[in-house]
């Protein structure tokens, strides 16, 4: 894989007593599915801005496609890197669905049935078919947070930046949601999910950056990362339930490493099928 984003001892300044962020270096890979975790403040949402040019470094660089986002417009770099606002509020300005999602492909100059069958192929892939032609507002937060994330899907970007997206997702929701970045990083898209969901981080994402403070504290494997209970504590995270419960099960033999009930599942068959034999 190669890096498609590449961070070099990146500062950001809001204001003299604000540093967002703190000399923090990191490389993303084109594929990769990565969480991008830690408490309000830590952060995240800074960083995560600087992959598209939402904001510019203060000091140090962001290169994207090898291109620095100081002399890079962000309407260009949104054809890379698309982000998703954690409100969908922020993003949504179109009078119907349709137009919302098909927005961005217009601006790629992309027309007639090109554009109709991009748009209709995103409505179904988010489950929104049947509410073309709804206002957006007058659909519920759920299905605006889908609809937020279709807009980026139509345009097809290599990286998809998702800031907190089952915030306001029943059980259907989080689930479609899980699929849709489990699926666009099958296709091999860069998918970097912002949140506070550790069932979610567990389920869809094979590498977690844990920040506090502007800072990295920890950059490694999903599994990895769950299992460093010192680092956690001190950012104040707690790993997935079900990987709790694995820890509380590990002197019966099951892993430690566990991060769904499926895994769960077939640990414990396996160690009732051995005890059988």
């Amino acid at each position: 894989m190669s890096s498609i984003i590449e961070v070099e001892n990146l500062w950001h300044v809001y204001h003299p007593n604000v540093t967002a962020l703190k000399g923090v270096t990191l490389r993303i890979q084109l594929g990769e599915s990565i969480a991008l975790i830690g408490q309000n403040g830590g952060g995240k949402t800074t960083l995560a801005k600087h992959f598209n040019g939402l904001l510019k470094p203060t000091k140090g660089k962001v290169l994207v496609k090898g291109v620095d986002t100081k002399t890079c417009d962000t309407s260009k770099l949104a054809l890379t890197v698309g982000y998703v606002f954690q409100n969908p509020i922020h993003q949504i300005f179109s009078s119907t669905v349709y137009d919302e999602i098909a927005f961005g492909p217009k601006n790629m100059r992309i027309a007639g049935k090109e554009l109709n069958e991009r748009v209709m192929k995103t409505i179904e892939e988010v489950g929104l078919s049947g509410y073309e032609k709804t206002h957006p507002y007058d659909l519920d937060y759920g299905k605006m947070k889908l609809l937020t994330i279709a807009s980026i899907m139509a345009m097809n970007p290599n990286v998809y930046c998702l800031d907190e997206p089952t915030t306001g997702q029943d059980h259907v929701g989080r689930r479609t949601v899980a699929a849709l970045v489990k699926r666009l990083n099958e296709k091999g898209a860069t998918v970097i999910t912002i949140t506070h969901d550790m069932r979610f981080v567990a389920n869809v994402a094979q590498r977690i950056i844990l920040m506090a403070d502007g800072m990295i504290l920890a950059d490694g494997p999903t599994k990895a990362i769950f299992q460093d209970e010192r680092t956690l504590q001190s950012a104040q995270i707690k790993p997935p339930q079900i990987t709790q419960l694995a820890e509380a099960l590990s002197e019966y033999s099951i892993p430690k490493d566990i991060l769904t009930t499926d895994e769960m599942a077939l640990a414990i068959r396996s160690k009732l099928q051995g005890n059988r034999l």
